[in-house]
Protein backbone atom coordinates (compact mmCIF):
# COMPACT_ATOMS: atom_id res chain seq x y z
CA UNK A 1 0.00 0.00 0.00
CA UNK A 2 1.38 2.94 -1.13
CA UNK A 3 0.15 5.42 1.46
CA UNK A 4 1.57 3.21 4.67
CA UNK A 5 3.01 -0.17 5.55
CA UNK A 6 0.24 -2.97 6.99
CA UNK A 7 1.14 -4.47 9.93
CA UNK A 8 0.41 -8.39 9.06
CA UNK A 9 0.76 -9.63 12.31
CA UNK A 10 -2.06 -7.55 13.33
CA UNK A 11 -4.12 -8.25 10.37
CA UNK A 12 -3.75 -11.74 11.18
CA UNK A 13 -5.01 -11.38 14.97
CA UNK A 14 -7.64 -9.17 13.47
CA UNK A 15 -9.12 -12.01 10.70
CA UNK A 16 -8.68 -15.05 13.65
CA UNK A 17 -10.04 -13.83 16.32
CA UNK A 18 -12.72 -16.28 17.38
CA UNK A 19 -16.00 -14.76 18.25
CA UNK A 20 -15.69 -14.80 22.02
CA UNK A 21 -12.42 -12.91 21.92
CA UNK A 22 -13.75 -10.25 19.25
CA UNK A 23 -16.28 -7.51 19.44
CA UNK A 24 -16.18 -3.80 19.46
CA UNK A 25 -13.62 -1.83 18.05
CA UNK A 26 -12.53 1.57 17.17
CA UNK A 27 -10.45 2.29 14.39
CA UNK A 28 -8.72 5.62 14.91
CA UNK A 29 -7.53 7.64 11.48
CA UNK A 30 -4.54 9.84 11.34
CA UNK A 31 -5.10 11.35 7.58
CA UNK A 32 -2.70 13.16 5.03
CA UNK A 33 -3.72 14.06 1.77
CA UNK A 34 -1.76 14.82 -1.28
CA UNK A 35 -2.05 18.11 -3.03
CA UNK A 36 -3.47 16.75 -6.05
CA UNK A 37 -5.12 13.32 -6.26
CA UNK A 38 -2.86 10.71 -8.40
CA UNK A 39 -4.74 7.28 -9.72
CA UNK A 40 -1.64 6.56 -11.98
CA UNK A 41 -0.94 3.12 -11.29
CA UNK A 42 -3.76 2.64 -8.73
CA UNK A 43 -5.32 -0.93 -9.07
CA UNK A 44 -9.12 -0.86 -10.12
CA UNK A 45 -8.73 2.74 -11.61
CA UNK A 46 -10.07 3.47 -15.06
CA UNK A 47 -10.56 6.14 -17.63
CA UNK A 48 -13.68 7.52 -15.35
CA UNK A 49 -11.23 8.58 -12.61
CA UNK A 50 -11.64 12.39 -12.27
CA UNK A 51 -8.71 14.56 -12.91
CA UNK A 52 -7.78 17.65 -11.49
CA UNK A 53 -9.24 16.98 -8.01
CA UNK A 54 -7.27 17.26 -4.89
CA UNK A 55 -6.86 14.68 -2.44
CA UNK A 56 -8.99 15.33 0.01
CA UNK A 57 -11.45 16.05 -2.70
CA UNK A 58 -10.40 11.93 -3.89
CA UNK A 59 -11.25 11.03 0.17
CA UNK A 60 -14.77 12.39 -0.11
CA UNK A 61 -15.13 10.29 -3.43
CA UNK A 62 -13.83 6.98 -1.49
CA UNK A 63 -16.34 7.96 1.73
CA UNK A 64 -17.70 4.33 2.51
CA UNK A 65 -20.47 5.40 4.59
CA UNK A 66 -23.07 3.06 2.72
CA UNK A 67 -20.72 -0.10 2.94
CA UNK A 68 -20.43 0.52 6.63
CA UNK A 69 -23.82 0.75 7.61
CA UNK A 70 -24.54 -2.53 5.54
CA UNK A 71 -21.55 -4.35 7.72
CA UNK A 72 -23.27 -2.66 11.06
CA UNK A 73 -20.20 -0.18 11.56
CA UNK A 74 -20.58 3.49 12.18
CA UNK A 75 -18.47 6.60 11.64
CA UNK A 76 -17.68 7.88 15.38
CA UNK A 77 -15.97 10.97 14.74
CA UNK A 78 -14.90 13.05 11.81
CA UNK A 79 -13.57 16.43 11.40
CA UNK A 80 -10.60 18.46 10.17
CA UNK A 81 -6.79 18.94 11.94
CA UNK A 82 -6.64 22.92 12.97
CA UNK A 83 -3.99 22.93 15.18
CA UNK A 84 -1.22 20.06 15.80
CA UNK A 85 1.89 19.91 17.84
CA UNK A 86 3.63 19.45 14.28
CA UNK A 87 2.55 21.97 12.06
CA UNK A 88 1.36 20.11 8.76
CA UNK A 89 1.70 16.65 9.62
CA UNK A 90 -2.09 15.92 9.78
CA UNK A 91 -5.33 17.26 7.74
CA UNK A 92 -8.24 15.28 9.21
CA UNK A 93 -8.92 12.53 11.90
CA UNK A 94 -11.62 10.05 11.65
CA UNK A 95 -12.97 7.01 13.72
CA UNK A 96 -15.17 4.54 12.30
CA UNK A 97 -16.84 2.19 15.31
CA UNK A 98 -16.99 -1.43 13.79
CA UNK A 99 -19.03 -4.27 15.63
CA UNK A 100 -16.32 -6.67 15.10
CA UNK A 101 -12.33 -7.50 14.11
CA UNK A 102 -13.66 -9.82 11.60
CA UNK A 103 -16.17 -6.95 10.04
CA UNK A 104 -13.19 -4.75 9.52
CA UNK A 105 -10.85 -7.28 7.78
CA UNK A 106 -13.92 -8.56 6.06
CA UNK A 107 -14.83 -5.10 4.66
CA UNK A 108 -11.34 -5.26 2.73
CA UNK A 109 -12.25 -7.58 0.11
CA UNK A 110 -15.80 -7.04 -0.72
CA UNK A 111 -16.00 -5.42 -4.45
CA UNK A 112 -18.49 -2.54 -3.09
CA UNK A 113 -15.46 -1.27 -0.73
CA UNK A 114 -12.54 -1.84 -3.01
CA UNK A 115 -14.45 0.29 -6.01
CA UNK A 116 -14.13 3.32 -3.43
CA UNK A 117 -10.84 2.68 -2.67
CA UNK A 118 -9.04 3.84 -5.73
CA UNK A 119 -9.74 7.48 -4.26
CA UNK A 120 -8.34 6.60 -1.01
CA UNK A 121 -5.11 5.63 -2.52
CA UNK A 122 -4.89 8.41 -4.83
CA UNK A 123 -5.55 11.10 -2.69
CA UNK A 124 -3.96 10.12 0.50
CA UNK A 125 -0.49 11.15 1.22
CA UNK A 126 0.10 8.85 4.21
CA UNK A 127 -2.17 7.51 7.30
CA UNK A 128 -1.96 6.01 10.43
CA UNK A 129 -5.23 3.33 11.19
CA UNK A 130 -5.19 2.21 14.65
CA UNK A 131 -7.42 -0.78 15.94
CA UNK A 132 -8.81 0.75 19.65
CA UNK A 133 -10.85 -0.21 22.94
CA UNK A 134 -12.02 2.03 25.64
CA UNK A 135 -10.03 1.71 28.40
CA UNK A 136 -12.42 2.09 31.35
CA UNK A 137 -16.13 2.36 31.26
CA UNK A 138 -17.28 6.09 30.64
CA UNK A 139 -19.50 8.75 31.48
CA UNK A 140 -22.02 10.42 29.13
CA UNK A 141 -19.70 13.28 27.08
CA UNK A 142 -20.41 16.55 26.87
CA UNK A 143 -21.08 18.44 23.61
CA UNK A 144 -18.49 20.70 22.39
CA UNK A 145 -16.33 22.54 19.20
CA UNK A 146 -13.11 20.54 19.14
CA UNK A 147 -11.35 17.35 20.12
CA UNK A 148 -7.86 17.20 21.56
CA UNK A 149 -6.49 14.09 20.22
CA UNK A 150 -2.94 12.83 22.43
CA UNK A 151 -1.91 9.86 21.28
CA UNK A 152 1.57 8.31 23.00
CA UNK A 153 3.45 5.27 22.98
CA UNK A 154 3.62 4.86 26.93
CA UNK A 155 0.50 4.79 29.01
CA UNK A 156 -1.05 8.33 30.05
CA UNK A 157 -2.30 9.07 33.49
CA UNK A 158 -6.09 10.40 33.72
CA UNK A 159 -9.34 9.11 34.50
CA UNK A 160 -12.35 9.88 32.16
CA UNK A 161 -14.83 12.15 32.59
CA UNK A 162 -17.43 14.28 30.73
CA UNK A 163 -15.47 15.73 28.99
CA UNK A 164 -12.25 12.96 28.36
CA UNK A 165 -12.57 9.88 26.95
CA UNK A 166 -9.29 7.51 27.19
CA UNK A 167 -8.65 4.29 24.31
CA UNK A 168 -6.34 1.64 24.49
CA UNK A 169 -4.13 1.08 21.12
CA UNK A 170 -4.20 -2.72 20.96
CA UNK A 171 -2.63 -2.71 17.29
CA UNK A 172 -1.55 -0.31 14.57
CA UNK A 173 -3.11 -1.79 11.06
CA UNK A 174 -1.50 0.59 9.20
CA UNK A 175 1.13 2.98 9.69
CA UNK A 176 5.21 3.72 9.51
CA UNK A 177 6.45 1.34 12.22
CA UNK A 178 5.59 3.10 15.21
CA UNK A 179 3.76 1.62 18.15
CA UNK A 180 1.45 3.65 19.40
CA UNK A 181 -0.19 2.52 23.22
CA UNK A 182 -2.66 4.99 24.48
CA UNK A 183 -4.65 7.91 23.12
CA UNK A 184 -6.77 10.43 25.23
CA UNK A 185 -9.77 12.56 23.58
CA UNK A 186 -10.67 15.68 25.17
CA UNK A 187 -13.55 17.49 24.23
CA UNK A 188 -12.92 21.46 24.25
CA UNK A 189 -14.71 24.59 22.83
CA UNK A 190 -11.96 26.65 22.18
CA UNK A 191 -8.54 25.55 20.14
CA UNK A 192 -6.07 25.56 23.01
CA UNK A 193 -2.40 25.72 22.25
CA UNK A 194 -0.84 22.92 21.81
CA UNK A 195 3.33 21.94 23.02
CA UNK A 196 5.02 20.96 20.21
CA UNK A 197 5.82 17.98 19.48
CA UNK A 198 8.84 16.07 17.48
CA UNK A 199 7.45 14.84 13.88
CA UNK A 200 8.18 11.25 13.89
CA UNK A 201 8.31 11.07 17.47
CA UNK A 202 6.43 8.94 20.04
CA UNK A 203 3.66 11.52 21.29
CA UNK A 204 1.06 13.55 18.92
CA UNK A 205 -1.25 16.04 19.67
CA UNK A 206 -3.97 17.33 17.06
CA UNK A 207 -7.06 19.37 17.20
CA UNK A 208 -9.90 18.89 15.34
CA UNK A 209 -13.07 20.34 14.34
CA UNK A 210 -16.36 18.55 15.16
CA UNK A 211 -17.84 17.84 12.03
CA UNK A 212 -19.62 14.38 13.55
CA UNK A 213 -19.46 13.24 16.68
CA UNK A 214 -21.08 10.31 18.17
CA UNK A 215 -18.64 8.99 20.50
CA UNK A 216 -19.80 10.03 24.02
CA UNK A 217 -23.23 8.14 22.67
CA UNK A 218 -20.90 4.87 22.02
CA UNK A 219 -19.05 4.66 24.05
CA UNK A 220 -21.62 4.71 26.75
CA UNK A 221 -23.62 2.09 24.81
CA UNK A 222 -21.15 -0.83 25.01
Amino acid sequence: MRYGTINFEYAADLSTREPADDGPVYMVNFMKYRESADYDGVKGADQTAPAGISGEQADDLYNPTEVLHKIGAEVAFFGPVVAQGSDGEWDRMGIVRYASRRSFMEMQSRRDFKEKHVHKEAGMLYTIVMGTTPLTDHVPIERANHVVFELTASPQSGEPDSRTARLNVEGTIMGDGRVWGELTMRWVDEVPTLEPTERGGDVMRVVARIAIDRMGKLLTSN
